[in-house]
């Protein structure tokens, strides 16, 4: 179920809910306001040929803190970015983070693929920065770069995130935290077998 702002503010008081710091003028009806930090990271189109998320890649990316000027996003270039909020949910919320419509009619994507936040987690979220627009776009830190939508799950999470059971890479990050995904990469060995034959052309009939 997804919270209202009455429920939002209710969460919040009862501790399900915690962003630090917190304005509650950021509530919207459905959703709550956060914020771009300062910190960004950049990737090294040099360091390696591929990007490969199998292997661990040192210095794939660098950090960058943008400190009293904004920081210039070029259209189609891609930056990690956080929200200045840190964030916590209880073990029986979880929260998904939408872009702002005045941002994406502007050709700025706030994240990739990973708007999902699990019950239990606790840190700046990483924001997947993309310019798709024909030209630069100003980043001020500060400025409101999307919004949290929170679900009540079922009944609590047996292992919320966290966990030791979980091993979650990115609980307490600080700042635009880089890909770990060498630490946890599964490859299922795929059957050729088990793959279907080709439908048969014409000419396979005619032999």
């Amino acid at each position: 179920m997804l919270l209202s702002d009455r429920d939002i503010r209710r969460g919040i008081e009862a501790g399900r809910i915690d962003l630090d710091p917190l304005d509650l003028d950021l509530i919207q009806p459905a959703s709550i306001d956060v914020r771009l930090d300062r910190y960004f990271r950049l990737f090294d189109n040099h360091r390696y040929p591929v990007i490969d998320p199998a292997q661990e890649q040192p210095g794939l990316t660098r950090e960058v803190v943008a400190t009293g000027e904004p920081f210039v996003l070029h259209p189609g270039e891609f930056v990690l970015g956080s929200t200045y909020e840190r964030v916590t949910l209880g073990d029986d919320i979880a929260a998904r983070l939408e872009g702002k419509s005045s941002l994406g009619r502007l050709g700025l994507l706030t994240h990739s693929t990973a708007g999902f936040i699990d019950p239990g987690f606790s840190g700046h979220v990483t924001l997947e920065l993309s310019n798709t627009a024909t030209m630069p776009i100003l980043l001020h830190p500060g400025m409101k770069i999307g919004q949290l939508c929170f679900f009540d799950l079922s009944s609590p999470a047996e292992h919320p995130y966290g966990s030791a059971q979980l091993g979650s890479h990115y609980q307490g990050q600080r700042g635009p935290t880089p890909s770990r995904s060498y630490l946890r990469f599964e490859l299922t060995v795929l059957d050729e077998d088990e793959l279907e034959a080709p439908p048969p052309t014409e000419q396979d009939r005619a032999k």
